[in-house]
């Protein structure tokens, strides 16, 4: 009784998703199909429960525990359900799993004891079984088993509601048999031809972390200080005004901006063509990484010891205090550009990505009021974001913790690289991994990106600039710009470096698209279901240039 009793509190923690889901389906065929495989999914932990051998019992109760962590942790903070392509956003970001614990620990604090009742419920020794052994053994693999089923048909989704333990044990199913059965082959070698002359300057391209489009003053009037309005003299500064990133999860965007593609090559891009690494040596050009967000040589966003192999020069910062990463990519990053070797070079900066509250000093406090700062007086690279609810007040000074990280990150690291960095020989493409859903709209919830669902087209809204000498003669980025500004995205970066190291364009074209310096329409879309999976195919959702919101004036003006 006791070990029925605390599965069934388990399942009634619950109980708001479940209501949610019922009201969704409302008196439909779909409402009796859930209800009968809803009974079925809770069965099977009663039965599992009843399993005699306690090696497997208590195996399970753990596998159970843990995914019901997993999913109820996700879909209590995001509001959303977890799907597949979730799933996946989800695991290939685990090198950030340490900020998201920080920015969202105070939910997993919740779910974890729900999930300790059904370990509790499932390990404890199952006295005096009421069940034919074999069935309770047999019982939850045959539910995994008919669950996958169903959401393979489904695509990936339709598990909202049904009991949070059994769903991501399908979900790591479909991942293990996709990276078992499929065959990703050889990368390709470089076979572009190259009509450029030998290369003598320096190719950057800067990739900022969670920096929205519409909080900059080059795109808004009401935007914070970016460094970029006004450069300095002998530097010249090419605003393509806001762009489409390629998804709104850091890892993907960063690995299709290394491999290239379009909308419909991308994923043959990344399976099998060359990085840009491999691009760049085959020019004579030295490849550095600076990677500010992870240390003690650790990979991230999708790249492979392989695509690590192919780097000269991979530099990370861990011995730097985060506040002053962007700082120290500054100081390097000019250090560089005027050590006379022509180099490519790819910056992951540590930027806006949350928590923010602590990634800005006292004195850039310029919009109040403010989260709540580290009261340890110390900076690490997560921050305690215990008690945020998401209310309007919240996401207030949320909004203005971001400003001010901004003002930090942004507008002084181009303040400190611009006067300092010899751009005569240099071209810097400078963007953001995503942008940002910072609920301006009053839209409920915590997340600000990387959801199972995209609620905000500003998460997929980016920074493009061009910055190089005022005497640099590489490309006319002026030619189309008038045209063009306002409606291009990621997807134009990888063909613009080949056209910078001195590939043949015309051969690249039909693979990976125009380059920015051309003519011709863009969608201005991202990517909202990125993998292709269970027969879905990838989907991209066009930014309405009319809809993008302005950040709210009212959340400082006269605080």
């Amino acid at each position: 009784m006791v070990k029925a009793a605390l599965i069934l509190a388990y399942l009634a923690c619950d109980w708001r998703t479940v209501i949610a889901r019922l009201d969704s389906l409302g008196l439909s065929p779909m409402l009796v199909l859930f209800l009968a495989l809803y009974a079925i999914m809770a069965a099977s932990l009663f039965l599992a429960a009843q399993i005699r051998q306690t090696w497997l019992r208590v195996a399970l109760a753990l596998l159970f525990a843990t995914g019901s962590i997993y999913q109820q942790a996700f879909e209590w903070t995001t509001g959303g359900a977890l799907t597949y392509e979730a799933f996946l956003n989800l695991y290939h970001s685990s090198s950030h799993a340490g900020e998201a614990f920080a920015q969202h620990g105070h939910v997993l604090l919740k779910v974890v004891p729900f999930a300790a009742l059904l370990f509790l419920g499932i390990a404890l020794p199952a006295r005096n079984p009421r069940f034919p052994a074999k069935l309770a053994i047999a019982a939850p693999f045959l539910a995994i088993g008919l669950l996958a089923g169903l959401l393979y048909v489904r695509g990936g989704e339709g598990s909202r509601g049904l009991p949070a333990a059994l769903p991501p044990v399908a979900f790591a199913g479909f991942l293990s048999a996709q990276e078992v059965f499929t065959d990703h082959g050889e990368r390709k070698d470089v076979t572009l031809a190259r009509i450029g002359n030998p290369m003598t300057q320096d190719i950057v391209l800067l990739v900022d972390e969670s920096v929205s489009g519409n909080y900059l003053d080059i795109n808004n009037s009401q935007g914070v200080r970016s460094g970029l309005l006004d450069p300095p003299d002998g530097v010249r500064l090419v605003n393509f005004g806001y762009a489409a990133a390629i998804h709104t999860c850091s890892a993907n965007t960063n690995a299709v901006l290394r491999h290239g593609g379009t909308r419909k090559t991308y994923q043959q891009a990344l399976e099998s063509h060359p990085s840009i690494w491999a691009c760049a040596r085959e020019v004579g050009l030295r490849t550095v990484y600076i990677d500010a967000q992870l240390a003690d040589g650790e990979l991230q966003n999708l790249m492979t010891p392989e695509e690590r192999a192919e780097i000269d020069d991979l530099v990370q910062l861990g011995d730097t205090p985060p506040l002053e990463r962007d700082m120290e990519v500054a100081r390097m990053l000019a250090e560089r550009i005027n050590n006379g070797r022509p180099e490519f070079i790819f910056v992951n900066k540590v930027g806006a990505h949350f928590p923010i509250q602590d990634k800005y000093p006292d004195e850039f406090m310029r919009y109040q009021p403010v989260m709540e700062r580290g009261s340890t007086g110390l900076v690490s690279w997560t921050s305690d974001r215990t008690g945020f609810n998401g209310t309007p007040p919240e996401w207030v000074e949320y909004r203005n913790s971001y400003r001010n990280t901004l003002l930090w990150n942004v507008g002084e690291f181009f303040d400190r690289l611009l006067p300092s960095a010899n751009l005569g020989n240099a071209t810097i493409i400078y963007t953001s991994d995503h942008g940002q859903n910072l609920h301006e709209r009053g839209d409920p919830g915590n997340n600000t990106h990387c959801g199972a669902q995209v609620s905000s087209q500003e998460e997929g809204l980016v920074p493009l600039v061009v910055i190089e000498g005022e005497a640099g003669t590489t490309l006319d980025w002026q030619q189309h710009l008038s045209e063009t500004r306002n409606g291009l995205s990621h997807f134009r970066i990888f063909p613009t470096l080949l056209a910078l190291m001195g590939y043949d364009r015309e051969a690249a074209r039909p693979f990976y698209g125009p380059a920015l310096d051309e003519s011709g329409p863009d969608d201005f879309s991202f990517n909202v279901v990125f993998h292709n999976y269970l027969g879905r195919e990838p989907q991209f959702r066009t930014i309405d240039r009319e809809e993008i919101v302005d950040p709210p004036m009212s959340d400082f003006t006269g605080k």
